[in-house]
């Protein structure tokens, strides 16, 4: 498989062209990987449009590639949001790598009540960035075209907000008696899903999100941790949907 390098832009782009990659994305290309001229390679823009072509000239800060194809493709329908409560430690780059991989268009990090972990200055800013550079790695290695966006830290308030415009959104609750199975999923639009910390959601939480139109459900009779429930949610989501099917 071709190595996937990512671009700031590919508008106008069309075979025959050249385009230059630099900075942290060329250093790691050539210093790195070691990146040669000849290799063919995939350049993207994460916004649905990607290219191959040749490496014509590779340098410590800088490597040019001809473009042999172009490629464009539409945003995935329906769109999935996950937000995600912060987990302990790296498991909120966990389940950012993971929800990418699965093919989340969205991932809001959310301060929920009973989070372990708290977002606060510096702290926040570090943890943001280490998010979204995981989704970045995660989308080149897994290939896609459209590279999700990870938001600002949200409260329940901003969530609330999120579920009221969504086409269809589930809370995970581990109480529910309604299976996520029974759940009507739309074959367009967004979805948003809602996964909440180690220690469950209050009653509050669960009350605001359902008077905010979201749908409490269960996975199944396994309790799963905070980093992995989402996943496991999308794709069983997703596996119903023209996305998979």
């Amino acid at each position: 498989m071709l190595p996937v390098h990512l671009v700031p832009s590919l508008d106008g782009v069309s075979p025959g062209a050249l385009v230059t990659v630099e900075g942290a994305e060329a250093h790691h290309a050539v210093a790195v990987r070691r990146l040669r001229v000849g290799e063919s390679v995939v350049l993207t823009d994460g916004r649905g449009c990607s290219v191959v072509g040749e490496v014509a000239s590779a340098a410590r800060s800088a490597f040019g590639v001809v473009v042999s194809s172009v490629r464009a493709d539409p945003l995935p329908e329906p769109r999935v949001v996950v937000v995600q409560a912060l987990p302990k430690g790296d498991r909120g780059e966990l389940a950012v790598e993971v929800l990418t991989e699965v093919g989340a268009q969205e991932i809001v990090p959310w301060a929920a009540a009973r989070c372990v972990a708290v977002w606060k200055g510096e702290r926040a800013a570090k943890s943001l960035a280490r998010w979204r550079a995981t989704a970045r790695e995660a989308a080149k290695q897994s290939r896609r075209s459209w590279f999700p966006s990870v938001a600002g830290l949200a409260t329940t308030a901003d969530v609330a907000v999120l579920v009221a415009a969504a086409d269809l959104a589930i809370v995970l609750h581990e109480p529910s008696s309604l299976p996520l199975s029974t759940a009507e999923i739309p074959a367009s639009g967004r979805i948003v899903v809602v996964v909440g910390p180690e220690g469950g959601l209050t009653d509050d939480e669960v009350a605001g999100l359902a008077a905010a139109g979201a749908v409490p459900v269960r996975l199944g009779a396994e309790v799963l941790r905070t980093s992995t429930a989402g996943v496991v949610a999308v794709a069983a989501v997703l596996s119903r949907t023209p996305r998979w099917t």
